[in-house]
């Protein structure tokens, strides 16, 4: 008999393997199908070994190592946590607006629980899901009325529908946008059944230009706020308070798109291009729409705000139903939007306001922190403090560079994409810049409690 055939006749199987020690144990702690995929993965991988190269462990204790790293990851969760380091504090591929442990504690709560959600605790009889945020949202806007559903884009979708199936509206030139997804407002205007009318040119639309286009078949007047992008130099665009009573004298409503949903005056921190929700309530348009989980720092959602009759109108369309959020989505929002009863609060313990306006001081005494830890623990690379830029993300204020503090990693013995890469592929997940041939972490937001992981991380990615 050769040695390839004495090896091949060695191997355990599968049953002898899942009746050993740590056969048992890992169908104890992981799903068995798993279990089975990774002993029978392993065994061909030592089959193909010692036809290829006439040598392998194959004894259970050789092959164990390698049957529960396979059994790991096929186990591993595929959406997962990873540490920001790219200075974006609303990153839309790394999930946007990050919720505070209040928030998730009222969402644990609301989700190991039945809930009346649907159920009219005082009057012991079915009640609205959406009575939970719609006084909330009332205390903090001003509007009548509210209404929230999954997403900003489902939030115009219904609106259009809703308000304009099957007549014009009208909107600037300038203001047909395509934000991320490929999401288009002529497109999403198409879908609604409503009939685009557009006005103005690229760069500048004037009151005379919405004015000229009203006619007996116009059913609203959409104003889309730049909320991703900047047109600049020779242009002109018309006030959300000037639509307003143009369309008086028609009786034509005014929705407002306003995006990004900011919720606190911004000009304090130096901030002048962005309006705030209460700013265009009280312009005295009809509806305005906004996503949940950017500058209002929440979980993804489409907020509605705006006058009863509308607001009314929108819930009674079967869409609504289609595009509703579940109770774990409300209980957030509650819990994020009960922080704006008190603004200096909202800015301190809301995560998105706080890592976009923390003071560059703050910022750089945490980068100092990374960068004296990471000194003490890794001897390959070089390790500095340099000033930079961040961004806010998620198309919100797109203009806008906000000063921060970052550890440049410039690494002695692996290529600097090869580091980028092996983080990205580390536990934790770290995602950082390349800048000037080195490793960019930027400390606006690398969070206190993830600075050990983080320098844990990077160590391993150097050796």
């Amino acid at each position: 008999m050769s040695e390839k055939q004495k090896l091949l006749k060695e191997l355990p199987s599968v049953d002898e393997i899942l009746k050993s020690n740590d056969g048992v144990k890992w169908c104890r702690a992981y799903p068995r199908r798993y279990v089975l995929r990774a002993i029978r993965d392993v065994i061909d991988m030592r089959r193909k070994e010692i036809l290829e190269v006439s040598s392998s462990d194959v004894s259970i204790e050789g092959m164990s190592g390698d049957i529960e790293m396979k059994i790991e990851k096929l186990s591993a969760f595929s959406l997962k946590p990873v540490i920001n380091a790219t200075g974006i504090v609303i990153h839309t591929n790394l999930g946007r607006s990050i919720l505070s442990e209040k928030i998730l504690a009222n969402v644990k709560k609301v989700a190991g629980s039945y809930s009346n959600l649907e159920y009219n605790l005082e009057a012991g009889r079915r009640g609205k899901r959406y009575a939970h945020i719609t006084e909330i949202l009332r205390e903090v806007t001003g509007a009548e009325d509210a209404l929230i559903v999954n997403n900003n884009a489902a939030a115009v979708l219904l609106c259009l529908s809703a308000l304009a199936k099957g007549k014009e509206v009208i909107v600037s030139r300038g203001e047909l946008v395509e934000i991320g997804g490929s999401f288009r407002v002529p497109d999403i205007m198409s879908l609604s059944g409503a009939i685009l009318r557009e006005v103005g040119t690229t760069n500048k639309t004037h009151l005379h230009d919405y004015k000229n286009a009203i006619n007996e078949n116009t059913a609203l007047i959409l104003k889309v706020h730049q909320s991703n992008y900047r047109i600049s130099g020779f242009t002109e665009d018309v006030p959300a308070a000037d639509l307003k009573k143009l369309s008086e004298k028609y009786h034509i409503p005014v929705m407002y798109d306003l995006g990004s949903g900011c919720m606190i005056d911004l000009n304090p921190y130096g901030i002048h291009s962005e309006p705030s929700v209460q700013e265009i309530i009280k312009s005295g348009v009809d509806v305005v729409t906004f996503s949940g989980d950017k500058l209002l720092g929440g979980p993804q959602g489409g907020v509605i705000v705006g006058r009863k009759e509308y607001i009314e109108k929108l819930q009674k369309n079967p869409l609504t139903r289609a595009i509703r959020v579940d109770k774990l989505t409300l209980a957030a929002f509650e819990a994020t939007l009960m922080e704006y009863l008190d603004e200096d609060k909202a800015v301190e313990n809301i995560p998105t306001l706080k890592m976009l306006l923390q003071k560059p001081e703050k910022i750089k005494a945490r980068a100092k922190k990374i960068a004296l830890l990471l000194k003490r623990k890794v001897k390959a690379a070089k390790i500095e403090i340099t000033e930079d830029t961040s961004k806010s993300g998620g198309g919100s204020l797109p203009e806008i560079e906000f000063p921060t503090y970052a550890v440049l990693v410039s690494p002695e013995n692996i290529a600097v994409n090869d580091l980028e890469k092996r983080l990205r592929k580390g536990s934790p997940a770290i995602v950082a810049r390349i800048k000037d041939n080195a490793l960019l972490l930027d400390a606006r937001t690398i969070r206190e409690d993830e600075i050990g992981s983080l320098v844990k991380g990077v160590h391993a990615a150097l050796y």
